[in-house]
Parts: C-alpha cells; structure tokens; sequence
C-alpha cells in the first residue's frame, strides 16, 4: 500500500470561527440568494405588518363599544361592534395566511438554490479539502443549516420587522390614550434591551457549538452505517454505541445551555412587562374611580397592551433563531469561501502522439509532491521523480508500503497537484489542460473501489462518454471478467446498493475496473486493481487486460509478479525517489530491494 493522508473527523479540523463576527453582517451574504424573490418577501411582510397593526384597531373599536353602545345600553350598537370585531379578525387571519402563501414556494426555491450550489462546489474543491473535513460536518451544512435558514427567512426576518412596528405603533396608541399609563408600559424597556444584548453575545457562542456537534453526530451515525459490517464482524457495537451516547450526552448539555439562557431571557421579557401592565391596571382603575379616565380608554389601553404581549414575548426566541440563522451562514460560507480547484482553460489533446519520442507518452519531469497543509520542515511524500512511459508502454509501479505509490498515481489526474516539477502526456504539460478534457484522456482504477448506489450499468458506463452503450458495456465486463453481473436478479440493470457492499470485494473491483478501461482510454492509471481476486479470476482478467493495454499507455501499482509481468517494465519507488527501472527480469537480477520485494510475493503466494 502506498502514503496516503490520514483523515479526521475532529471539529479542530475546521476552520475556526470568528469570535467577533457580526451576525447582521452574516446574514447580509445571503442576499445574492434571496435577490430573485425579494419582491415577494418585501410583500409578505408588508402583508404581515398590515395584518398586525389590523389588529391593533380592535382595541379602539372595544373603546367607542364601551364608552358607547354599552354605556348608552344600546344592543344594536353593540352588535355593530361586534361585527366590526368579527371582520377585522378573518381580515387579521386572511392576511397572515397570505403572508405565508407569499413566502413558501419562493423560500423552497432558495433552499435549493443553496444546496445546489453547495454540492457543484463540493464538486470542485481539491482532495485536499476532502481529506480535511470529515463528511458529516458537509452533510449537516447541507441539511439542518439550510434547514434553519429557510425557518429564518420564512418566520424571524419577518416577524422581527413586523414586530418592532407593532410594538412602536401599539406604544404610540396606548401614549395617545394616555401617557401616564403609557411610561408605565414604557418602564421595562431598558431592562429588556440589555437582557437582548447580552444574551445575543451569549447564545451564539452556544449556538455554534451546538451545530458543530451535530455535524460530529451525523459522522458517527454515517460511519456506523458505512462500516456495519466491521462494527458486527467485531463485535464493535457497543463500543460504537457509546460513542454515539457520549456524543449524543454532549450534545445534549449544549441543548440544554441553550435552553437555560432562553428561559432566562424570556422570565425577563414576559415577567417585566407583566408587572408593567400590572401595575397600569391598577394606576388606570384608580383613574376611572377619580373620573380622570374614561372606562373605555382603560380597556381600550390594557386591550393594546395584552395585544403586545406577543411581539414582545417573542423577541427571545426570535433573536434565537436569527443568532443560529447567523451560525448556519456562516458554515455555510466557511466552505463555499474554500477555493476550489484552479480551473484551466486548456485544449484537449488529440491526434497521434509528437513526433519526438522523448515528449511522448507519460512523463514526469522532476515532480515534488508534499501534502498542502503539511509543515514546512517535513520532507515531501515524492521527491525529484523522473519517469518515463512511452505510448503504448505499459509500466508497472513497484514499492513498499508507504512509498508513496498510490500518491504517485493520483497526481496524473490531478487529484493532487504537484509541489513542484510537471506532468506531461504526449508532451502537453497537465497543468496547462483543463481537467474536463484531462479526465478524459486518463482512466483510472483504485485499490478500494467505490460503487454508487445505481444499477451495474450506470456504475460502468460513468466511465465512458456521451453515447456509450451497451456494447461498450459488455465488452468492458468481458475484460474485466465481470459475467457474475449477468446472473444478478435484473442483470446489468441491477441496483448494486450503497457502496455496492452487496457485492463482494473481488466483484466491486473488476466492475471498477471494468469502468476504468469501458471508455477506451488513451492513458491508464491502474492501481492494483486486481488485489482483491482470485488466482484463477487474476489470470483470466489478466489475459484480457493484455489486449488493453496494448492500445494504451499505462501505469500500473503493482504488488504480484503476476501482474508486474502485465508491464513491459518496471519502476522501483522507495522512500519516495525512482530508485530503478528495467524490466522484471532485469530488476530481479540486479536490484536487491527489488528482489527482496518480489521473492517476499512470491513466498506469500505458494
């Protein structure tokens, strides 16, 4: 096996967050998304405002109803305003439910738009990225944050504007009534907006945590589901389990701190202005007994402060989701503001390869390859690599574990891009083409292959181009000696499952390389692609592979003679140099590592 990067799903492999980041200024990116159906938006909550402040008029009619159809005793009267009552609630309910309609299909849509655009950039960040971020903290972005943006935009953006005009105009309706009682109502504000303030600050550090914790869950689950049969194989549920449990327990205290500073804001929003009409009540009944205020301004007041009960009520749990809306945009930013892979406008190579046999072919020209993220000080993975394949050569790459081979293998499709030196196929430099038209060029097979959930077909046909069908389907089972896929229940059509873990090892790998050589490629990276088969099966693809590899160039990570024996020569990496390059017989006789490598195969295989 060749070097390849340790993951992590630890959350210190993400960027860290910025402790003093303005959640307004967060929210703002979100613009250019929301854009395109501002206009509806801007409705809504114009809808909403009017639909709220509808329902401050009925206050007023409970007052001219007081002071007059019922003090006058006049039941027609009464009647009227009860009408008057009945309409301004179904034109209140009328228009909250059109606000809503307003708001859903075109919220959906940018729920869309942003994972759409979250997946294309997944695309095309560099393996770099990948090996970085543990897959679970890009599901949950994915899902539970859009989730909670597309709440945020349908419910708290509007309502926190709806809101704070209510509350302003039933304040200038109840100091109109009378302003005494009114700087009564008036006396909680301070208290409240300080409360707001800290716990802004607070509930946000909370917030983030919380949300990072789900992505760790949803990578935990991920693997248990990935990796059952391991967990099962060895008995490891248990263990597995407590790790969920103590993940899950985790989780659970950050919840709970959440909850703590939510009730501890919301006892100081709804206890304070509580008091306030408390003790409005009983400064305006002692008014109404002195005949300085008339019953119907009391009720009228009372009526618009119980009114405001709500949209103050709710300032809590409004700032609460804004502060986890701010948390979810910013992951979401932290990985779209990842720079994805440098794109090349290049032109596709085609046509016979250069006259000058030295350009053609695969080439690598003094290539430096050390991880991106690692330290300055610690030597490259490859170094000062020179290498030559000539068209139509096939070359199989030979090495101990940890040389450095599959890393070697990945740098032709540039799946990692070199530190420094170049890459040339029949003398194009790599870097200079773009990686559509590179991709094309060069097939490749890994050690571990990697199924989708879709029918063997389509697994094998993601190999070719447009217009491939099923004759170049068969014929690439045949190479690979995949003819089990016949015998499956829908044959080729067959959904294979996630990860294909209904076949077996040796199945998921010649239908990966049966993807690998179904497109008839000019170059072809093989990364001992026939490990996991039997000796009857190797020998069998082996001999169909001799056909396709005499129509292409090829590099092949190889471990057995048998395959080594595919190549029309050999190169030798250790400690990340070429140390040699002959022919099998030739390293055999004259290089001792090589000879040590090979005879230790050999003796594995009798």
């Amino acid at each position: 096996m060749s070097t390849t990067r340790a993951t992590t799903s630890e959350p210190e492999s993400e960027p860290e967050p910025s402790r003093d980041r303005s959640a307004v200024r967060t929210l703002l990116r979100l613009w250019p998304y929301v854009r395109p159906v501002r206009v509806r938006l801007f409705t809504a909550a114009a809808v909403a405002i009017v639909a709220s402040c509808t329902g401050l008029v009925i206050p007023l009619v409970l007052k001219w109803m007081v002071d007059g159809p019922v003090a006058d005793r006049d039941p027609a009267g009464v009647w009227l305003g009860a009408l008057y009552l009945l309409l301004l609630g179904l034109a209140e309910a009328l228009l909250f439910g059109l606000r809503r309609w307003l708001v859903a299909r075109p919220l959906a849509g940018v729920e869309a738009a942003m994972r759409a655009d979250l997946y294309r950039h997944l695309q095309r960040l560099p393996m770099a990225f990948h090996d970085r971020w543990a897959s679970g903290q890009l599901l949950s972005r994915g899902t539970t944050d859009l989730m909670l943006l597309r709440m945020f935009l349908a419910f708290p953006l509007t309502f926190l504007l709806v809101n704070a005009v209510t509350i302003l105009a039933g304040l200038f309706i109840m100091l109109m009534q009378d302003w005494s009682l009114g700087l009564v109502i008036l006396g909680p504000a301070v208290p409240v907006i300080v409360t707001c303030v800290l716990f802004e600050k607070r509930y946000a550090e909370v917030a983030r945590l919380a949300q990072d914790q789900v992505g760790d869950l949803t990578t935990v689950v991920e693997e248990s589901v990935l990796g059952i049969r391991i967990i099962k194989g060895f008995g490891r549920h248990r263990s597995q389990a407590r790790a969920f449990r103590e993940l899950s327990r985790t989780l659970r205290g950050t919840e709970l701190r959440k909850a703590r500073l939510l009730s501890a804001i919301w006892a100081v929003i709804v206890t304070l202005p509580e008091l306030a009409i408390g003790a409005a009540l009983v400064l305006g009944t002692v008014q109404v007994a002195d005949g300085v205020l008339s019953a119907g301004t009391l009720v009228a007041f009372l009526s618009t402060a119980l009114a405001l009960r709500w949209p103050v009520d709710s300032i809590g749990f409004l700032l609460a989701m804004s502060q986890e809306a701010a948390t979810a945009t910013e992951r979401y930013f932290e990985v779209m503001d990842e720079k994805p892979e440098a794109e090349t406008v290049g032109t596709a190579v085609s046509g016979a390869a250069p006259a000058d046999s030295e350009d053609s072919g695969l080439r690598f020209h003094d290539v430096v390859f050390r991880y991106p993220d690692a330290a300055p000080d610690t030597p490259p993975i490859l170094t000062h690599i020179d290498l030559h394949i000539r068209p139509g050569e096939s070359m199989a790459l030979v090495g101990a574990t940890g040389s450095g081979k599959t890393t070697l293998t990945a740098l032709v499709p540039r799946l990692h891009e070199t530190t420094s030196g170049r890459i040339t196929l029949d003398g194009h430099d790599i870097t200079e083409m773009s990686r559509e038209s590179l991709r094309a060029l060069v097939a490749v097979a890994f050690e571990e292959p990697t199924l989708f959930s879709a029918t063997v077909g389509e697994n094998v046909l993601m190999g070719a181009g447009h217009g491939a069908g099923e004759p170049e389907l068969e014929r690439a089972l045949a190479i690979a000696q995949a003819d089990f896929t016949h015998a499956l229940p829908h044959g080729t059509g067959t959904q294979v499952g996630e990860q294909g873990l209904s076949l077996s090892g040796g199945q998921r790998q010649r239908l990966a390389l049966a993807r690998a050589v179904v497109g008839r490629p000019r170059f072809l990276v093989l990364d001992d692609p026939l490990s996991a088969l039997d000796v009857h099966t190797e020998a069998a693809v082996e001999a169909a592979l001799r056909q396709v590899l005499a129509e292409t160039t090829a590099l092949i990570v190889a471990h057995r003679p048998s395959t080594v024996l595919l190549a029309d020569r050999v190169a030798l990496l250790s400690g990340g140099r070429i140390a040699a390059v002959g022919t099998h017989h030739e390293l055999l006789r004259t290089n001792a590592e090589y000879a040590h490598l090979m005879s230790g195969t050999e003796e594995d295989e009798r």
